[in-house]
């Protein structure tokens, strides 16, 4: 996809959407994740760059002795997280920016995270190799991500369904991220599914 007026009205779209959710995101996301974004949080060290903040909701992982530059396209957001960023101990710098454009240097990163994040990336393949630019060459990318199951039925379940998730929030339930992973040049080091084969924990270098 290239970047033209059209992907730039869809970014609006979903950028809407999120200042929507972001009164209630809180909530939508505290059950059941927390250990599971506690363990993403310990692959992580050094400085830090989080994509796709939200409301902070993951500011308690955030590993000692570590510093983070935290990112979200949605205003919204981002004005609920920064309502949390003095309850966090290390120092945490928050930027509205699309994580298909980043302003950051090449390399700029010991680590990148995201939670839950390329369901709503207009365009995934850009935004991985976005990620895959400003982390350091020997440098650790970590993304916890939920996608389209590679079982027939949940599957045409969740293509045939998806504009219902995407009208709602913004968030794609389809979406094949781990061939995006891959079409973006990032190496994939492991694998871990997490509930069944929708939600997994990938480890990965640039």
């Amino acid at each position: 996809m290239q970047t033209n007026q059209t992907g730039a009205e869809e970014t609006a779209v979903i950028k809407k959407r999120y200042n929507r959710t972001s009164v209630f995101f809180d909530v939508m996301t505290r059950v059941g994740s927390q250990e599971t974004h506690k363990r993403a949080f310990s692959l992580v060290s050094g400085n830090i760059l989080e994509v796709g903040v939200g409301t902070g909701a993951n500011f308690p992982y955030y590993p000692d002795g570590s510093r983070v530059t935290a990112i979200d396209f949605s205003p919204g957001m981002l004005a609920r997280a920064r309502e949390k960023v003095s309850q966090t101990p290390i120092p945490v710098t928050l930027l509205e920016m699309d994580v298909e454009h980043m302003d950051f240097p090449d390399a700029e990163f010991d680590s990148v995270i995201t939670t839950c994040v390329f369901c709503s990336v207009p365009n995934p393949v850009a935004g991985l190799k976005e990620i895959r630019r400003v982390c350091k060459p020997n440098g650790k990318i970590v993304l916890l991500e939920h996608m389209r199951s590679e079982n027939p039925v949940i599957g045409w379940l969740m293509d045939r369904f998806n504009f219902v998730s995407l009208y709602l929030v913004g968030a794609n339930i389809n979406r094949r991220t781990m061939d995006n992973i891959k079409a973006a040049g990032i190496k994939i080091e492991s694998v871990e599914n997490l509930f069944f084969d929708i939600l997994k924990l990938i480890v990965a270098r640039p």
